[in-house]
């Protein structure tokens, strides 16, 4: 592939000061002089197409035809994904709480139920004997179902925890077991012999199985109204950006080959690992979005070539050289952000690394090896079914796009030198409101993922509302305290005292003996998950328990072990993705500032996104417009996910206009002119790109479960505030700013970018530098004198199509 990479290790020409060495000006320079695609009449000659072009184009019909069988496998290999995937995965596998949790499932099914029947009597007492006589019926019944242990009823016990305050309702407890998947199939099969009227009561299903089953099953619905949703606008932008239904439906081709070729690479992990039925969400959105991003650009570069008279075969080879190392190279960066979520224990979170990293991969792939193809093939037929003439009654035909192009470049250059011109204005008010949006976040409180994650009319919420509302105690609050040893009735009886006295401590009941094993139940004084409760689960840790060895598990408590796992690893996480990004633009650009200054802006442009979160999610802001209930926190892990997914989005961003600027700094040395001229030909792009990401997004938060929401909408207003305000107005205000030290690196770096480094400009010898310059001479003014920006047409010349 060393039309995409670049040729490692190869010797390239000087450029101007601070370029080190690479040079784009084969790829920009027309024989007019305009700063436009390679011509294939240009001085300088057509290109040899190289090894990677040759590979992709020579047999296209046959390309797209493996391409047709591989895809045809995924979705036989991909069948089914969702149902084996889990609802669950925020706690951390090797914490003290998930090791009490399973000792608790091993050696007392009873103590951790996670199905629940309420019985609702109606108008009379749960106590009256024909109720009573047809909930022993019920449990009895329940008892006998295989793979279920644990039955516990009120009518058993009369623990006043299974009865409601009214004595309407009360419950039967029982554990289902197996994984997720197996807990899922046993509750789908004998939910509906239980449900309904049943003699004097009527039964509802609950319990956290119910509740992560249900809220499976509404993914999956919610996924496929997405999709029907995202795919039609996305083909309708689409063919307002590209103004042709053929180049409109390329994009969508290599999203749906991602998408699928992906739930075939989960399907698979399934079987070795857990995975997250919300990891399809990312698949999806991450399949079009990317897709979309890479196609357009790859599509346009080509549509650039042909407009500027090169045959088809060159056309290919030189988007492969300039464009498609660009995609390449935003592939890695953004799968690298997203392979920074592999540091968390946590499947949840692991998940997301696994879906983003294939369809990232996936999406690069098809991007460079399909498309050409289709490019061998179609020619100038790409241009075909011009739809936006419909929209031109009254004109002459012509080349509607690529005047429309033209224009957009050149109201982009006009915005970009407005920003330049006032560039301490733009960058410290754009930079303040970013920071002002942010500051919601500082009040951000964590918590867990429950039953109110679900739509108000589910059944698996309903029942947990109604045991909420209306039975005694915290339910679904209380903690438990396994204690493992040689204990004595005296060590069991200090043990409780000493549990008892701890501060926020209600009740203690136990314990309840097994051999060599104990547990005890407490029920705390505060909320749930409250800070009180978080507070209680790291004393009761740190009691001295004498011979007996304890841990502490408990909703609480699993929160508490997620939010130090995250805390621990994060640190890490970051580190990757810093570090990584650093070189990568490095490699990119060959400077030292210019990598500093996308972490930082890449940071900025997730401000709004955390502060909307907090605004709206947490503190329950629009909660009526957007239809969900607030819990008043935030899950732990969704922050974390976010920010690697946006981050990974704003880079893949990023990459596009610093490629473009860096290439026609190469050829000029020009520092404003190459901000200027980068922006005039990506900024058209990379609006229509983050617009039709962000309906993607959009579609996906039109959920009716609230992380899902929460992650659609969040990671959209993510991607147009970098795309409209970072990308438009902070890069070309801090780059006016720090000048041409934008370029600087140490003499050892700029000879390792110059042996190792990437670029989307061909290498060609570099124009020198301009009068006044360290080492440069006088050169002829990139636009010829005339003043305008580069890349745009002069009258007379070819116009370039653009997206």
């Amino acid at each position: 592939m060393s039309e995409v990479n670049g040729p490692p290790g190869s010797a390239r020409p000087s450029g101007p000061p601070g370029s080190s060495g690479s040079s784009g000006a084969s790829s920009t320079s027309s024989p007019h002089g305009a700063s436009g695609p390679h011509d294939a009449s240009s001085a300088s000659g057509a290109r040899p197409v190289g090894g990677w072009t040759r590979f992709v184009t020579a047999r296209p019909r046959l390309s797209l035809l493996a391409a047709l069988v591989i895809t045809a496998l995924a979705v036989f290999a991909g069948s089914g994904v969702a149902d084996r995937m889990g609802s669950g995965g925020w706690q951390a596998p090797d914490a003290e709480s998930s090791y009490a949790t399973e000792a608790l499932e091993r050696e007392f099914p009873a103590s951790q139920p996670n199905l629940l029947l309420l019985v609702d009597s109606g108008t009379a007492s749960v106590d009256d004997p024909a109720v009573a006589a047809e909930a022993a019926r019920i449990t009895e019944r329940l008892a006998g179902e295989p793979g279920i242990s644990g039955v516990t009823s009120y009518w058993q016990t009369k623990a006043p925890a299974l009865r409601a305050e009214d004595g309407r309702e009360a419950l039967i407890a029982a554990r289902i077991g197996g994984d997720e998947t197996e807990a899922g199939e046993t509750l789908e099969r004998i939910a509906p012999d239980f449900a309904g009227e049943s003699g004097p009561v009527t039964v509802s299903v609950g319990g956290p199985v119910a509740v992560q089953h249900e809220m499976q099953t509404i993914i999956q619905e919610d996924l496929l109204r997405a999709e029907l949703i995202a795919l039609p606008v996305t083909l309708v932008l689409l063919a307002m950006v590209f103004g042709s239904a053929v180049a409109a439906l390329l994009p969508l081709l290599v999203g749906i080959v991602a998408i699928l070729g992906t739930n075939a690479v989960l399907r698979g992990l399934t079987e070795f690992t857990d995975v997250s039925v919300f990891a399809m969400n990312l698949t999806t959105a991450l399949g079009l979005g990317l897709a979309i991003d890479y196609a357009l650009f790859i599509v346009r570069r080509f549509r650039e070539e042909l407009d500027a008279g090169a045959d088809t075969r060159t056309a290919v080879g030189t988007t492969l050289r300039t464009a498609g190392r660009t995609v390449l190279f935003s592939a890695l960066t953004v799968a690298v952000s997203l392979s920074a979520m592999l540091v968390f224990p946590q499947y949840f979170l692991r998940s997301f690394a696994y879906a983003g990293i294939a369809v990232v991969l996936l999406a690069a792939a098809a991007a460079l090896i399909l498309l050409p193809a289709a490019f061998m093939l179609l020619g100038h037929r790409v241009n075909a079914l011009d739809l936006r003439r419909l929209l031109r009654r009254g004109r002459k035909s012509g080349p509607g796009a690529a005047v429309a192009a033209e224009e957009s470049g050149k109201g982009w250059a006009r915005f970009a030198r407005l920003v330049m011109r006032r560039a301490p204005v733009f960058a410290i008010v754009t930079t303040v409101g970013l920071v002002l949006l942010g500051l919601p976040f500082l009040g951000v409180k964590f918590g867990t993922a429950d039953d109110r994650q679900l739509p108000a009319g589910a059944e698996s919420r309903v029942v947990q509302e109604h045991i909420r509302e209306g039975f005694p105690g915290s339910p679904g609050g209380g903690l438990e305290v396994l204690a493992e040893g040689e204990g004595t009735p005296a060590a069991y009886a200090d043990l409780k005292e000493r549990i008892e006295n701890v501060p926020g401590v209600q009740r203690v009941d136990g314990p309840v003996t097994g051999d060599a094993v104990a547990y005890f139940s407490v029920l705390p004084e505060g909320e749930a998950v409250g800070q009180e409760t978080q507070q209680l689960v790291r004393d009761l840790r740190a009691i001295p328990t004498g011979s007996l060895d304890t841990s502490v598990t408990g909703t609480a408590a699993v929160l508490v072990d997620s939010k130090d796992a995250i805390a621990d690893r994060l640190p890490w996480a970051i580190g990757i993705i810093v570090v990584v990004t650093l070189l990568l633009v490095f490699l990119l650009t060959g400077s030292v500032l210019i990598p500093i200054q996308a972490v930082v802006l890449n940071a900025l442009s997730l401000t709004a996104m955390f502060g909307a979160v907090v605004w709206v999610f947490q503190d329950g802001n629009l909660s009526g417009v957007l239809a969900f209930t607030s819990t008043g926190d935030i899950e732990t892990t969704l922050p974390v996910l976010m920010f690697c997914v946006a981050f990974g989005l704003s880079m893949d961003y990023g990459v596009f206009l610093l490629s473009r600027i860096k290439e026609e700094y190469d050829r000029t040395g020009d520092h404003e002119r190459s901000v200027t001229f980068g922006l005039s030909r990506t900024g058209g792009l990379i609006t229509a790109a983050a617009v039709i990401l962000a309906v993607v997004m959009v579609a996906i938060g039109t959920s009716r479960v609230t992380n899902t929401k929460m992650l659609g909408l969040g990671i959209a207003l993510a991607v147009l505030m970098d795309a409209m305000v970072v990308r438009s107005l902070l890069v070309p205000a801090v780059m006016k700013l720090t000048g041409h030290a934008t370029w600087w690196a140490p003499r050892p770096l700029r000879a390792f970018h110059q042996r190792f480094g990437l670029s989307e400009g061909e290498s060609a010898p570099a124009a020198s530098g301009t009068k006044g310059e360290p080492g440069g001479s006088e050169k002829p003014a990139a636009d010829g004198g005339t003043g305008e920006i580069p890349g745009t047409a002069r009258e007379g010349e070819k116009v370039t199509t653009g997206a």
